[in-house]
């Protein structure tokens, strides 16, 4: 199967949204306590993919790699623009 010029729907569930928010607080925790700047960490991991930038204490990179990047990555955009005032 090729790629298509038709737009695809994306959607994941309101249970994956919550629980990938309480991952990358749970990492961010995680890296902090370690003495990494966990912002730093994590946008290291989102688009290089190496999970080499997360910590295996407390299971943080196993926790993390349980999600697709698109998916963190969808919820970091939208938790931002709500934020701001975007209504979704």
């Amino acid at each position: 199967m090729g790629f298509t010029d038709e737009t695809v729907r994306f959607e994941f569930g309101d249970s994956d949204k919550k629980e990938i928010s309480e991952t990358l607080v749970n990492v961010y925790d995680v890296l902090k306590a370690k003495g990494y700047n966990p912002i730093n960490q994590i946008v290291g991991y989102v688009l290089s993919g190496d999970p080499a930038y997360i910590p295996r204490h407390d299971d943080a990179r196993n926790k993390i790699r349980r999600f697709d990047r698109d998916d963190i990555v969808e919820e970091l955009i939208k938790d931002y623009l709500k934020a701001h005032g975007v209504k979704l």
